[in-house]
């Protein structure tokens, strides 16, 4: 078993890689009405994959963090309107970090309801990053057309805002740069983080969302729902 998962994650890997060659902008069906968009950027040198999620419900489709690659902006809209003829009506970003919020300002000028909570909005203003239209004051539940879900903040970890949204009814816990994926082999920009309060933090949110189908990491693969435990071990020995 464990060597199939080491394969399925080298496979994933290596397409998503060999797509991003060609391809700026990859969107993956994860299940039902969810969808996993990746878009890539420089780090260390390195392209890295950055993922974000979006839900089509029947009130619109709602996104979660925009695009890193700044060029992407608009292309993401104009592929979930080809294939789903639905427009963005809202976007939450889940830290303060320009993988996050960089494309806030151009969704809300385009008539698109855009979040963060004040924690995030108020490292925005210091930052002089982009900024929401709304602010989220603590965890909230939404419902948007026939989908219900959380955003909760655990607490500091890779950043002092970092949130996380779960879809109760699905499973789908999406951790942002809060999660880190299996194929990471340490933590990360660490610039912001709080190591410590990290993993107590990463326990909450296994208190709290229990038995998660799929976990989505804010970079890499979401191939294995065991991204938490493996984040949680990184804390441990870094």
């Amino acid at each position: 078993m464990k060597l199939k998962i080491i394969i399925a994650l080298v496979f994933f890997s290596n397409t998503i890689f060999a797509q991003a060659e060609n391809e700026k902008l990859i969107i993956t069906h994860l299940t039902g009405d969810f969808y996993v968009y990746t878009t890539f950027n420089k780090y260390k040198d390195d392209l890295m994959p950055a993922n974000g999620l979006y839900l089509v419900t029947n009130m619109g489709v709602v996104m979660i963090d925009s695009p890193w690659d700044t060029t992407q902006f608009q292309p993401l809209l104009d592929s979930i309107k080809s294939r789903h003829n639905a427009d963005v009506v809202m976007c939450i970003a889940t830290h303060s970090h320009e993988d996050r919020t960089a494309g806030l300002e151009y969704y809300s000028k385009k008539g698109i309801k855009t979040y963060t909570t004040k924690r995030t909005d108020d490292i925005c203003k210091r930052t002089n990053a982009k900024r929401p239209t709304f602010i989220i004051n603590n965890d909230t539940i939404f419902t948007i057309g026939q989908y219900t879900f959380q955003t909760y903040y655990p607490g500091k970890g890779h950043a002092p805002d970092n949130i996380v949204v779960w879809f109760e009814k699905d499973k789908i816990l999406y951790g942002g740069c809060f999660i880190k994926s299996v194929e990471a082999i340490d933590l990360g920009f660490l610039g912001d983080a709080n190591v410590k309060q990290w993993s107590k933090s990463l326990v909450k949110v296994q208190k709290n969302f229990i038995n998660p189908a799929f976990i989505i990491p804010g970079h890499q693969d979401w191939i294995s729902n065991k991204s938490l435990e493996h984040t949680l071990e990184l804390t441990r020995k870094h």
